[in-house]
């Protein structure tokens, strides 16, 4: 053919042609023919822009990715979790346990530097350090009334999950509803008491699992060295 216009692929083909043979004239008819099956496989122009550049970065990490799950729904959350637990587990049960683990933290390292101050109950069975506590417990009987009596406590704890996760409760991660002293009267307070909690929380699991190993490699009381 003597002249022929350029095929648009992905829409519809047009030429302007004029065949000098009954060859050329095949061809031509064979290609747009063909055209629409072979755009049919290419991919759009629009969806060619990498997922890194439609995802935000991660506020704490800003050569990766923010998490889909971590939306900043809840106090805290800066986007930091290289392992991709959030994609995994359901994020309203990590941040229960992420709360659960914190408080139970803060009260573990107030409890375990108070004892090795000397501030103990009456009786001579109490009056060892904090990293010998458990052994004594344990001579005595102690770690079965923990398990007894925390076991009871974790039942309230599981049921109020369970409905938060999978009845739509509406229940927030973490929350029984203790108030008594209306820290979180309103809207503005509450989610300042909540960065205020979640904040403490991270900070209480690092610091007592620091004062537990300074304290066994040490072998010595407050401040454990």
């Amino acid at each position: 053919f003597k002249y022929c216009s350029s095929i648009f692929w992905g829409q519809t083909p047009t030429c302007i042609i004029a065949f000098s043979s009954q060859r050329e004239r095949m061809f031509v008819r064979a290609v747009l023919v063909l055209a629409p099956a072979v755009t049919a496989f290419m991919r759009p122009v629009q969806q060619t822009t990498s997922k890194a550049v439609l995802n935000a970065a991660s506020k704490a990490l800003p050569f990766m990715e923010a998490p889909a799950a971590l939306d900043g729904t809840y106090a805290g959350d800066v986007g930091f979790d290289p392992f991709g637990f959030s994609e995994v587990f359901d994020i309203k049960w990590m941040r229960e346990a992420e709360l659960k683990h914190g408080r139970i933290c803060q009260l573990a390292w107030l409890g375990f530097v108070t004892t090795d101050l000397g501030f103990t109950l009456p009786g001579d069975v109490h009056k060892v350090s904090s990293v010998a506590a458990h052994d004594a417990a344990i001579s005595y009987g102690a770690m079965q009334q923990l398990l007894l009596w925390i076991g009871f406590a974790e039942s309230f704890s599981a049921i109020a999950t369970a409905q938060m996760m999978w009845e739509d409760s509406g229940r927030e991660p973490g929350d029984f509803g203790l108030d008594l002293l209306k820290f979180c009267s309103t809207p503005e307070k509450k989610a300042d008491m909540q960065l205020k909690e979640i904040t403490h929380c991270r900070l209480a699991m690092f610091a007592f699992s620091g004062v537990v190993t300074q304290a066994v490699l040490t072998g010595k009381g407050f401040p454990y060295f």
